[in-house]
């Protein structure tokens, strides 16, 4: 199993809108940048967890894992002119011969105990948590691999 960590923004799409979502499971949709895209749809397997983070608001911050429960398959909204993550760049007349962009279902499997803070992941920036790419200064990537040494970590944060 591999882990990751998937950012997004609560006003758009929290942890709560997740658990309130039809069997707490839905497309992990929007992914816009190749880099991101590409681990995604090459390496993220049925089975593995993520860490669900809260970015651009108050409290950023991790605030639940989810499990990955279908692997990547075209993302029918970047094809949808009349939805927010509607990518001009495809054809908009249908699925295209080479989708640019996929998602993965996610499933909620719990809601951290509370929210556990960037300034406190920052705090282990120098020892523990020196691999983490989300601290990694210019990383603004929404998908990224944690490793398991970082996952146990953070989870002992709890």
């Amino acid at each position: 199993m591999n882990h990751w960590l998937l950012k997004s923004e609560p006003g758009s799409f929290g942890i709560d809108d997740l658990a309130g979502s039809p069997r707490q499971t839905t497309a992990w949709d929007g992914v816009r940048n190749f880099q991101a895209r590409n681990m995604l749809r090459d390496s993220m397997k049925k089975g593995d967890q993520a860490f669900f983070y809260h970015s651009s608001c108050d409290l950023p911050g991790i605030a639940g894992i989810v499990g990955i429960v279908k692997e990547a398959y075209p993302d029918k909204t970047a094809l949808d002119p009349a939805h927010h993550h509607y990518d001009a760049r495809n054809d908009g007349k249908g699925a295209p011969r080479e989708p640019r962009w996929f998602v993965v279902d996610v499933k909620l499997i719990r809601k951290l105990k509370r929210i556990i803070t960037l300034d406190e992941l920052r705090v282990h920036q120098s020892k523990a948590l020196r691999d983490l790419l989300l601290l990694r200064r210019g990383n603004r990537l929404s998908v990224t691999p944690v490793s398991k040494k970082d996952w146990d970590f953070v989870l002992a944060l709890e």
